[in-house]
């Protein structure tokens, strides 16, 4: 893979999450393969860290008062290996980019999150997951193998088999252990573009908690539920389960081009003054429309890739419909048997009276051998709120509570609230993940805002 030679001087820049809440300001740069190493070297006490396309809600990819670098890597440089079933691509290649490529040739990702633009590097820093954990676990299960430079401007190859401990020390390490360069990932093959998709309306969260156990017919699932919902009504959701489409299922018009993929954003949301347009009128009458619009019971609908796995994508920073103050995504996972807790929290959120119309629930399948992955056997709910709630900070902190009383625990790529402590409980192997940290980093090269408010990283690096 071509490396680029382009060193690009410092600048500041005020940088937030994708929920836009709690922004710092970084020096910041735009390199290109070697460049990296000269611009990570200006860093000071405050540290370095390589960011993506800042889709983690929170504060993991700034560094107020340190160096921040986004990386950029060729999509022309993606090297697909049909035979092995695998591709080797720049770290800062997006899956946006990655999918362009591979789907006209007949392969898929082997796991997307809800969103197509985040990069390679930053969906092994996340481990992200997506609709199919269930079978396929999530995305550090898939690289074979990857090239990282250390804080010594040093560059290694590591894997599940070569340094395995910073292989897997890496793989939900939120950028901590090193800069990802790039990385061989397993892919699916598929025959067709689209997707098969089923979709059921469920009137109650026990209902819903049986008809995603027993999901395992179907490679993706994922449950829309009404959070504002209460009563006998609580939990109501919308069950949509899909399968990639085979060719023989693929109607006559469909059929010369089976890997058609163009995936386009329809619209695009201006700045939004004020609170914005979520509030709990408006967001209670959305819910009501979108559980009562859903079939009771559908079949065999066919969609495409961007239907089906990126809805949200077709419309451009639609996060600002929160408006100036921004969103904070609450996204745990509990353990099965724990799902009285589940219900426990939806009648607390619901009962708060905060408004939110984006709420998902997955189930996900065994852990991988990452101390800080977050997906582990259970439930996993995700729910945005719009961060200008009044009291919100306290119900967050008592949910937090209520999910590790339960055995279950917070997904750094979401949070932008919780506590040090909270983290010590819900990471039990935190002391292992920091003991290969510090051996590769000495120096505590590599920091984040996130790392230091949940006191992953000293703080203090030395130059």
């Amino acid at each position: 893979m071509a490396i680029l030679i382009a060193v690009a001087p410092l600048e500041r820049r005020s940088l937030s999450g994708w929920g836009r809440t709690n922004a710092t300001v970084a020096d910041y740069a735009d390199v290109d393969g070697t460049g990296l190493a000269a611009a990570v070297k200006e860093a000071g006490p405050r540290g370095a860290l390589v960011r993506g396309l800042g889709r983690s809600y929170g504060d993991a990819a700034q560094n107020g008062g340190g160096v921040v670098v986004r990386l950029h890597s060729d999509p022309a440089d993606v090297v697909l290996h049909p035979e092995a079933r695998t591709v080797t691509v720049g770290a800062g290649v997006s899956l946006d980019e990655l999918l362009r490529v591979i789907v006209p040739k007949g392969f898929f990702v082997p796991v997307t999150p809800g969103t197509r633009f985040v990069t390679i590097g930053g969906a092994i820093a996340s481990d992200i997951h997506g609709k199919n954990h269930h079978v396929d676990g999530s995305f550090g299960q898939h690289v074979q193998r990857m090239t990282m430079m250390l804080a010594d401007g040093s560059v290694v190859t590591v894997g599940p088999d070569h340094l395995p401990e910073l292989f897997w020390a890496t793989v939900g390490g939120m950028g901590l252990t090193g800069v990802v360069l790039d990385a061989t990932v397993k892919l699916l093959p598929i025959e067709t573009s689209r997707v098969t998709v089923a979709t059921s309306r469920i009137a109650h969260l026990d209902d819903l908690f049986v008809a995603m156990a027993d999901d395992d017919l179907h490679r993706y699932s994922v449950a829309w539920i009404d959070v504002m919902a209460k009563g006998s009504h609580l939990g109501r959701s919308v069950l949509t389960r899909g399968d990639h489409t085979p060719f023989e299922a693929l109607g006559s018009g469909e059929r010369p081009d089976p890997f058609e993929y163009r995936p386009r954003q329809l619209a695009s949301v201006p700045p939004i003054p004020g609170p914005g347009v979520v509030n709990h009128v408006t967001i209670a009458a959305f819910n009501e429309m979108w559980f009562r619009k859903a079939p009771r019971r559908r079949m065999g609908e066919t969609q495409t890739i961007a239907q089906f796995f990126h809805p949200l994508d077709m419309v451009a920073n639609w996060n600002r419909v929160y408006g100036r103050q921004g969103m904070v995504q609450y996204q745990f996972v509990l353990p099965f048997g724990q799902e009285h807790a589940m219900r426990a929290i939806l009648e607390r959120f619901a009962a708060s009276g905060y408004a939110s119309f984006l709420a998902v629930l997955k189930r996900f399948g065994a852990a991988n051998p990452a101390p800080l992955s977050f997906p582990a056997p259970g439930w996993t709910l995700a729910v945005d709120v719009p961060a200008s709630s009044r009291g919100l900070g306290d119900l967050l902190h008592e949910l937090d509570a209520s999910v590790l009383d339960a055995g279950g625990r917070l997904y750094f790529a979401k949070d932008a609230h919780t506590t040090a402590a909270a983290i010590r409980r819900g990471y039990p192997r935190l002391d292992e993940w920091r003991a290969v940290r510090d051996h590769y980093d000495p120096y505590g090269r590599w920091q984040s805002d996130l790392s230091r408010r949940l006191g992953l990283t000293s703080g203090e690096s030395i130059r």
